[in-house]
């Protein structure tokens, strides 16, 4: 399976910003990519980098800038839906959704004839200068789904859903393929090797190949630093791509390598959820 990450900025119209995507999409298939994945919030501005109050007054109420957040489905899904279908390729956005009095950091995952898989929604929502996320997005209805695709069995965990272990290793008791990390990852914003160490090592541990598409630019307060990339069930590192720079990131994945992964043989084997949930952990 050939996979693609978009490593992409955006700018305030969100048209020319979802008509680049389109682009993006149809070189990616070009070059043989059976799954495309876009980073965070890939065609609109990066809006937790403010507090809400910067929206108060074209919102009018006390609400989540919900003006801000679209449907799903809805315009977006609908071309890359369409585009999915014509194309024959598996698509994982990242969009600023909403649904009634709710909005949430949401991915839909579209399968390579066109259908609407499901959305996963952030579910771990962080506040701290820079990310303001809780003053936009709501844990209501949040879960950890794995999709079958054309692609292969595909989990989604959204920027800061790849910091929770127990997120991860449910993806993996699902026996997730890959999972893509939509991320929204400024320039130094963690010890130098961290981000890749941390998915090195919830790959091995979990025997998927794990694969973090991230955002680029420079926008009002914060500098996205790019720099995606892809690991695989060993935990070594396949795919790079620069930082600071819109990108495509092409890998070539044996989804083969999950089943013969130490920890599909192992480590998931050996587990002993009895233990685990029982409150403290004797040994």
């Amino acid at each position: 399976m050939k996979l693609a990450l978009i490593q992409c900025s955006a700018i305030d119209d969100r048209s020319a910003n979802v008509t680049q995507g389109l682009k993006s999409l149809e070189e990616a298939v070009r070059a043989g990519a059976d799954l495309v994945v876009y980073p965070e919030l890939a065609f609109t501005p990066f809006y937790p980098q403010h507090r809400k109050q910067c929206y108060a007054e074209c919102e009018g109420n006390d609400l989540p800038p919900l003006s801000l957040a679209e449907e799903i489905p809805g315009p977006t899904t609908e071309l890359f839906c369409e585009a999915a279908k014509r194309l024959g390729v598996v698509v994982v956005l990242n969009l600023y959704a909403r649904k009634g009095d709710a909005a949430f950091d949401a991915s839909p995952v579209i399968d390579a004839d066109g259908t609407l898989l499901g959305v996963t929604k952030m579910m771990h929502i962080t506040q701290y200068e820079g990310f303001h996320e809780q003053d936009y997005y709501t844990t209501a209805g949040t879960q950890a789904p794995v999709y079958d695709t054309a692609a292969g069995r595909i989990g989604v965990a959204i920027c800061y859903d790849r910091h929770y272990s127990e997120y991860l290793r449910a993806l993996a008791l699902q026996k997730a393929d890959l999972v893509v990390v939509p991320q929204a990852g400024v320039l130094n914003e963690w010890p130098e090797g961290l981000f890749e160490a941390e998915l090195r090592v919830g790959a091995f541990q979990n025997g998927y190949y794990m694969a973090l598409a991230n955002r680029t630019g420079d926008e009002d307060v914060l500098t996205f630093g790019g720099g995606s990339f892809i690991v695989d069930p060993e935990g070594t590192v396949v795919a790079r791509a620069p930082e600071s720079e819109p990108f495509i990131l092409y890998a070539d994945l044996d989804l083969q390598c999950c089943t013969e992964s130490h920890a599909r043989k192992l480590f998931l084997r050996d587990r002993r959820p009895e233990v685990y949930s029982g409150g403290a952990v004797r040994i």
